[in-house]
């Protein structure tokens, strides 16, 4: 299992999740990174250089860069097969200009470009399990659209009441997504985007990790990791003062042959891996491992590929 950071000082972090044991670490970009996704053995960023790098975690090799955005790339994510999760089989990048571009993982080849915001920049983007759409959030439109991955163009877009920064899918079949717009989260069925939930989180959330058994990790400015229950919109748990500064990036591992451990990034370079086993526990939290990049970090993603 690995973990990549992405830091304002242009340079992409990776690191073994058992240890926290740096891998690499490349001045990849030249300018700031604004994101990071990772799935298999593949890792990538985007930076306001309008470049999206790759990189080949088991190598710890820089594996070249994607030049097809004309706008810094805001959002980035892999989308896998079900039926062989550890393949990354296609990448979807989103920009500051509007733009989705949808490559091929293998090789990396351009497929389609789509304007997805015709009056403003991707804020985020998330992919369904299906593979078959993505929902992006706009900056400077207040939209939602959703994007038809097969086809390569927009099939709904529609005026959210307050403009959203992040957008994640959640549920064992994307049954439901979710939208953070400063510190209210919206729960909504995937099928007709229904309300089902509103999670008030009192200070802006900047990062969201979809987790087991509808549990929704969230992270932001209050510098708590909390855990909410997506049914009854309450919380389960909370890491409180989980950092010092606002939490930017939030990795929750899931699966019946991971630990359950959620990794948690803050503005001040620290990340920090914690157990929720411990949540059933009277004791303090205290992480289960800790490193410090010296750099502010921008984001975090993570896989499971071992």
């Amino acid at each position: 299992m690995a973990l990549v950071a992405g830091s304002y000082e242009k340079f992409i972090w990776g690191f073994s999740l058992k240890t926290l044991t740096p891998l690499f670490s490349y001045p990849s970009h030249t300018a700031p990174i604004k994101c990071a996704a990772a799935a298999g053995p593949l890792a990538a960023s985007g930076g306001a250089d309008d470049a999206v790098h790759i990189y080949h975690l088991p190598s710890s090799s820089d594996a070249g860069s994607l030049v097809d955005h004309s706008a810094a790339v805001t959002s980035l994510s892999f989308f896998c097969s079900p039926s062989a999760p550890s393949i990354p089989r296609n990448l979807i990048s989103g920009s500051d200009d509007g733009v989705v571009c949808i490559f091929d993982a293998d090789p990396f080849v351009l497929l389609k470009t789509v304007k997805a915001h015709k009056k403003g920049g991707v804020a985020d983007l998330a992919v369904h399990s299906s593979g078959r759409l993505a929902l992006t959030v706009g900056r400077g439109d207040s939209s939602l659209v959703m994007v038809n991955l097969v086809r390569g163009r927009r099939s709904f877009s529609c005026r959210i009441e307050k403009e959203a920064s992040v957008v994640k899918y959640g549920g064992e079949n994307g049954d439901w997504f979710v939208m953070a717009s400063e510190g209210t989260i919206t729960v909504h069925n995937s099928e007709d985007a229904r309300v089902l939930q509103e999670l008030d989180c009192e200070r802006k959330v900047l990062c969201i990790a979809p987790g087991e058994s509808e549990i929704l990790y969230t992270g932001g400015e209050d510098r708590h990791v909390t855990a909410w229950d997506t049914k009854s919109g309450k919380k389960a748990f909370s890491i409180q003062d989980a950092h010092k500064f606002r939490v930017k990036g939030l990795v929750s591992f899931k699966g019946s042959d991971s630990p359950k451990l959620i990794a948690s990034a803050s503005s001040d370079g620290v990340i920090r891996v914690w157990d929720i086993n411990m949540a059933s526990s009277t004791e303090k939290w205290t992480p289960l491992l800790e490193t410090d990049t010296k750099s502010r970090l921008t984001c975090l993603a993570g896989t499971s590929f071992r």
